[in-house]
């Protein structure tokens, strides 16, 4: 049975939300802060996570970061205002999608499956052929990339996107195109591609401003450079 974490303070949306997702064959862990939240996600591991903004003690922006330290693990925030900037900085911090209260339990009971369809099944690797360029190295195979000879962590996602632009050198791909290879799915806010290369640029040390890799396409896309 999969596991869901939900962490939110309003005490008659928790106990709804854990009625409905109960009922839809899912595990519930609920917390009423974000404390007894960290202490549940290590205690439960669960498989999604559903998290509110406002909370009392740390909010769910920092719970969010907490979790990305350790986790890929995939995460929904519930925001009370459906307002740009709130997006933005949940996409900045990690979160995986987003909802505004007040929102069906129909649709998120749909971004779960979605997000857990996602998770549980890896982008399709482009070649395993290893790729080299410019002092970067990645091994698809192995799932390794190095930097001038340096091993580079990246998150399962990040180390996709990067075998994919690698794999198609030289060509524009538009963010729908990525999110459809990457993500395995359409239609998602391309804002998440756009968070994903910041991620990516920043743990190959890789300027947006000057790229000596990953260059951006005004208006369309991105491009991984041929030398």
């Amino acid at each position: 049975m999969t596991r869901v974490l939900l962490v939110d303070d309003e005490a008659n949306l928790r106990h709804a939300l854990t009625y409905a997702l109960r009922q839809e064959g899912y595990d519930v862990a609920a917390a009423a802060d974000g404390e007894e939240g960290m202490r549940l996600f290590h205690q439960a591991l669960p498989e999604a996570v559903i998290l509110d903004v406002m909370l009392p003690g740390i909010d769910g922006y920092e719970v969010c970061r907490r979790i990305r330290r350790e986790s890929d693990v995939p995460v929904i925030m519930l925001t009370a205002r459906d307002q740009e900037i709130d997006r933005i900085v949940a996409l900045e911090i990690g979160a995986d999608d987003h909802i505004g209260k007040p929102f069906s339990t129909r649709e998120l009971v749909a971004r779960i499956r979605a997000l857990l369809r996602r998770a549980a099944r890896p982008a399709a690797v482009a070649t395993e052929t290893v790729l080299e360029a410019s002092g970067l190295r990645v091994d698809p195979a192995r799932r390794r990339v190095e930097r001038e000879g340096a091993e580079v962590a990246l998150k399962p996602r990040e180390f996709d996107l990067l075998v994919h632009l690698m794999a198609n050198r030289g060509v524009v791909l538009s963010r729908d195109r990525i999110m459809t290879a990457v993500w395995g799915e359409q239609g998602t806010d391309s804002r998440t591609v756009d968070t994903h290369v910041k991620r990516l640029r920043v743990a190959l040390g890789d300027a947006a401003a000057s790229p000596r890799w990953i260059e951006t396409v005004r208006g369309v896309g991105y491009r991984f450079r041929e030398a």
